[in-house]
Formats: structure tokens, sequence, C-alpha cells
């Protein structure tokens, strides 16, 4: 189960780090018409909390790997 979550969170640093518009999308832009755009500081931080996500996810998949 700790490899499940550890690959999931993997996915989703990955996704923040290469589209953090995306992230932006599904939270906020979807709420306002025309065609808005994220700022530079949201984007840089997104894809820094991406790389955060993804070291949290390859932890708990070699922590899930070693503890079976």
């Amino acid at each position: 189960m700790i490899v499940f979550c550890g690959l999931i969170a993997i996915a989703i640093g990955l996704l923040n780090m290469f589209k953090p518009s995306f992230a932006w999308y599904l939270k906020e832009g979807w709420k306002v018409n025309g065609d808005p755009e994220p700022s530079d500081t949201y984007l840089t931080l997104t894809k820094l909390g991406g790389v955060v996500v993804l070291i949290m996810g390859v932890v708990l998949v070699v922590a899930g790997i070693f503890n079976s």
C-alpha cells in the first residue's frame, strides 16, 4: 500500500513539474471566463511543490520495498 501511495505521489509530482498550468486550471481556471493564465510565481511554486512531492513519492516507494 505504501508503494502504491508513493507511485501516486510520483505521478502527481511529475504532473506538477511538467504541467503546472493544469493544476492551476483544476483549482482556479474553471471559475473565470475568457482565457486567464496563472502568474509566473504560481507556476514556479507549483513546480517546486512537484519536486517535493516527487521526492516524497520516491521515499515512500523505497520504504515500501524495504518494508516488505
